[in-house]
């Protein structure tokens, strides 16, 4: 039941940051006012899609947040050799401020694509496949 709250208060505290962002930090929608429904179902400006999740499935994202935001240091939290994050209870994505920003679904990738990402990424192929699995469209 404690991780569970846990995972609750985590996620909970991740959409709080992103409403400081919009309203405040960044300001681009100051003068928002959501019901709790319309939270729900996103009627906000912007998105914030996380590492492993459709929008972006390769969890390889995270070690590109941690590294350039010094997260071991800063915060004692850590990726395992799997990528997931430590303590269990952690959050780590992107903020998209674009009006037209949407959430979308990579779907299956060819051996062309697979590879292109891979060189893009500075990464082997067979590291990069061991990462999207269930997005490819050749194995």
């Amino acid at each position: 039941m404690v991780k569970v709250l846990a995972d609750r208060l985590a996620e909970a505290f991740a959409e709080l940051l992103h409403k400081k962002v919009r309203m405040e930090i960044w300001g681009y929608s100051p003068d928002e006012n959501f019901f709790t429904d319309e939270i729900f179902h996103e009627k906000y400006v912007g998105i914030r899609p996380a590492p492993g999740y459709p929008a972006c499935p390769d969890h390889r994202g995270k070690e590109y947040i941690f590294s350039l935001l010094n997260v071991n240091k800063e915060s004692g939290m850590w990726l395992t050799e799997n990528l997931a994050m430590f303590p269990g209870a952690s959050v780590a994505g992107y903020y998209f401020s674009h009006p037209k920003s949407k959430y979308f679904n990579i779907g299956r990738v060819g051996i062309d694509q697979a590879r292109d990402y891979a060189k893009r990424l500075e990464r082997s192929i067979d590291e990069t496949e061991k990462f999207i699995p269930s997005n490819l469209n050749y194995k």
